[in-house]
């Protein structure tokens, strides 16, 4: 029988020194918020990095602002590509001659994923699919994907625990956990290193703050900076474990670099492992936000019926991925909107001076 697990992490491993090893990255959905972060991240280390996006959710000032953190002489190591994952050919031209790929292109949102579910099928799987073609044909040597806590669906226990998942309950949530059965039957049948990072709720700057599908931390802070009251589906009990994204960043160079032979499939939570309600995550967005403007007017929350499809209560087991990756979130919910906040509101707070 054939183990394709991660053998315990040593003790000795050290990922600033795994870090310091010139590669070549692939980082999909780089104009996107998370992509962008770790596009970020991989040319201040010193890498070499491809990156791809068809701007469908991503934006090109995010790349405009990562090359401005980075400088231009790590901006040299880095080439775009402009397109789009459900055409395999611009999946083999990005893969090319690339030894990590950190897939995070993806059509996100519940909502949107039961407006147009074919739609979501087709980045969220088809895509997926000719991505981990493209890298099984290129060689590449380890895929790490963005899955989704989505994905366990209405399994009732708490915390979450990767082995136990119930019922999807959008279109979204079955593509995610499709990506996971497509990464281990690649696995299982080429021999590849495929490994899925569960997200849970990420929050920080680059994050959408407009839109129909916006997530709910941006979207809450941009309203509450412009004296508007937020909306809160539900009663404001429901809870969720929101991860910031220096947190996820972490989790994806832990989860590419750890050392590992032959064929590995694993799926590990990424989260800080602690619930927080939608009411104290209002609280807690009001007070950085008179902090930040003074003569802030807050008012109370409008309340409105439970979304279709949303989970009520979220909280991750993140004990596996502390184990085997060495995991080890460094920012809380409250130190992370404190970090983040300046960048959700800057327009607003420019206004306002």
């Amino acid at each position: 029988m054939h183990d394709f697990s991660l053998p315990p992490l040593p003790p000795s491993y050290d990922l600033q020194a795994a870090l310091r090893t010139p590669r070549r990255w692939l980082v999909t959905g780089s104009a996107g918020f998370i992509g962008s972060h770790l596009l970020e991240h991989l040319l201040l280390a010193g890498h070499s990095v491809v990156s791809l996006d068809n701007f469908a959710t991503g934006h090109r000032s995010n790349l405009d602002e990562v090359r401005s953190k980075v400088g231009e002489a790590a901006w040299a190591r880095h080439r775009f590509i402009e397109g789009d994952i459900v055409d395999p050919q611009i999946c083999q031209q990005a893969c090319h001659g690339v030894d990590l790929v950190l897939h995070q292109a993806a059509l996100g949102s519940v909502p949107r994923s039961l407006e147009d579910p074919l739609r979501t099928h087709a980045v969220n799987a088809t895509g997926f699919l000719n991505m981990l073609v493209a890298a099984r044909d290129a060689g590449c040597a380890r895929f790490v994907f963005a899955a989704s806590s989505s994905t366990y669906g209405d399994h009732p226990a708490l915390p979450k625990v990767e082995a136990n998942i119930g019922n999807p309950l959008s279109p979204y949530a079955v593509t995610k956990y499709l990506d996971e059965l497509y990464a281990s039957v690649f696995t299982r049948s080429y021999g590849m290193q495929t490994i899925g990072l569960r997200y849970f709720n990420v929050f920080g700057a680059r994050q959408d703050p407009n839109g129909a599908y916006a997530a709910v931390i941006p979207n809450w802070a941009s309203r509450i900076s412009r004296g508007e009251p937020c909306i809160i589906n539900g009663d404001g009990e429901t809870t969720r474990d929101f991860c910031y994204i220096a947190n996820v960043v972490q989790a994806n160079m832990r989860a590419a670099l750890v050392p590992a032979q032959g064929a590995l499939h694993e799926i590990f939570n990424v989260a800080f492992g602690e619930q927080t309600t939608l009411n104290q995550l209002h609280g807690l967005l009001c007070e950085n936000l008179q902090a930040l403007i003074p003569n802030l007017k807050l008012l109370p929350p409008t309340y409105r019926d439970f979304r279709k499809g949303d989970v009520r209560h979220s909280l991750a087991d993140i004990g596996k991925a502390q184990k085997l990756l060495g995991y080890a979130p460094a920012r809380s919910v409250r130190q992370g909107l404190g970090e983040a906040m300046e960048w959700y509101v800057a327009p607003d707070v420019a206004h306002a001076a």
